[in-house]
């Protein structure tokens, strides 16, 4: 059926694009014992390889998404999968209790690459991002009377546990989830606002250098220096979330570096870990105050996963890793740049392999359905964006593909968006 030539009262640009049809997976397992969470398509992926996706039915896509920029080396990278593979034969987990050898070789390599001086293993992002906001009030009861408040910028996104989402000002996150006092949320990018909304209470300000699910919108650069020169001026903390930007996405090992600043602490998360559940808090100089007991977790820095996150970091370290993301990542940018002007989009953000592309008529989610029906997989970041975060390793023959894709996905929508108004003008 060519969903293009449905004839029907009133057309939508969904009805158009893409059919609802209800989730029934032949020779797979039903998707209703699925809690609701996320808007999923049909599919079931069953392979990965590099930068591409087969499904069950053995087609291929391109993805441009790798899982929210989690799977930083690609789908099942040889590394990674050694990596672990001989990890699994000789210890998985044995206890945050205890020592193991991998936890504290990530520790170690963690520090010594960025200039820390203590690193925290954790599960997720969001955990880091609760864990600097936990280390932060600690050092505020030891260094500033007892102060507790943080700044955060409008639009942030820290994750979903209730402290990250305190600290957050998400726009589609849960209206039903409590918010937690504490915080307190400014423009992005306006000094002046930051200035004025700090008081004797203020511990931090917890800024993203890039907020990805915003819109990918990164932070200027005298905004993010002024940031840091308060911060020093006044005697409190800096905390960048770079759980989006950090290991290698921006073309630098974190996006502090691009941007010439340090902070006191940093929250680490989705690549380092590869696609696997890892994530790290670290501290520096004052900032370095919990002590024994105060941060717990079964799985934190288990054997397993750490030696994923050493993996990682010894490909993102190796010799001319990094020249390859910032030169691939320019031609993307370039690429992105070219095609918006073909089809009259917006504006187009972002640094290394970390792109937004603004859309007209809020079409993103269109644009994804109708990507999705031309083999490649993106991600939606605002109803009016488009988020393209591909593997770092990414070649310029996948980004050549991808724009080819991608271009056949704006005709298709544009096509619809024709149909529609012919539909409404009858």
């Amino acid at each position: 059926m060519n969903l293009f030539n449905l004839r029907r009262p009133g057309p939508s640009l969904d009805d158009l694009i893409l059919e609802s049809q209800p989730v029934t997976l032949r020779d797979n397992p039903s998707t209703q014992c699925l809690m609701p969470s996320v808007d999923r398509p049909s599919q079931v992926f069953v392979r990965g390889q590099g930068s591409w996706l087969w499904d069950s039915d053995d087609r291929a896509y391109l993805d441009f998404s790798q899982g929210g920029a989690a799977n930083s080396l690609g789908h099942s990278p040889s590394a990674l999968v050694a990596a672990l593979a001989d990890q699994a034969q000789a210890l998985i987990n044995p206890g945050n209790g205890l020592h193991n050898r991998a936890r504290l070789n990530l520790a170690d390599r963690l520090c010594h690459s960025t200039g820390s001086d203590q690193a925290y293993v954790l599960n997720t992002g969001a955990e880091a991002c609760e864990a600097a906001i936990k280390l932060a009030r600690k050092w505020g009861q030891l260094h500033r009377g007892g102060a507790h408040h943080i700044i955060t910028a409008s639009s942030a996104c820290h994750g979903r546990s209730l402290g990250a989402l305190a600290a957050s000002a998400d726009a589609r996150q849960n209206r039903f989830e409590p918010q937690l006092p504490g915080f307190s949320h400014v423009p992005f990018n306006d000094l002046p606002a930051l200035h004025a909304a700090v008081d004797a209470q203020t511990v931090a300000i917890m800024l993203e250098p890039i907020q990805s699910a915003a819109g990918v919108i990164p932070a200027r650069e005298e905004y993010l220096k002024g940031v840091e020169r308060l911060c020093r001026e006044l005697g409190i903390l800096l905390i960048l979330d770079e759980v989006q930007s950090g290991i290698g996405r921006c073309g630098s090992l974190l996006a502090e570096q691009r941007y010439g600043v340090r902070a006191d602490i940093i929250a680490l998360g989705k690549g380092l870990g590869g696609g696997v559940p890892l994530a790290a808090l670290l501290a520096r100089g004052k900032a370095c105050c919990f002590e024994w007991g105060e941060l717990e977790g079964t799985h934190h820095g288990n054997a397993l996963m750490a030696a994923a996150g050493v993996a990682v970091l010894d490909a993102v370290l190796d010799s001319n890793f990094l020249n390859h993301v910032r030169a691939n990542g320019q031609y993307l940018g370039e690429g992105l740049a070219r095609l918006a002007r073909r089809y009259g989009q917006g504006e187009l953000r972002g640094q290394g392999l970390l792109w937004g592309l603004s859309v007209s008529n809020d079409s993103a989610d269109a644009l994804v359905k109708a990507a999705l029906h031309e083999g490649l997989i993106l991600n939606a970041a605002q109803p009016d964006c488009l988020r393209f975060t591909p593997a770092l390793t990414v070649s310029k023959s996948n980004i050549d593909e991808m724009l080819l894709r991608l271009t056949r996905a704006f005709a298709r929508v544009h096509t619809a968006q024709v149909q529609c108004r012919k539909g409404i003008a009858v």
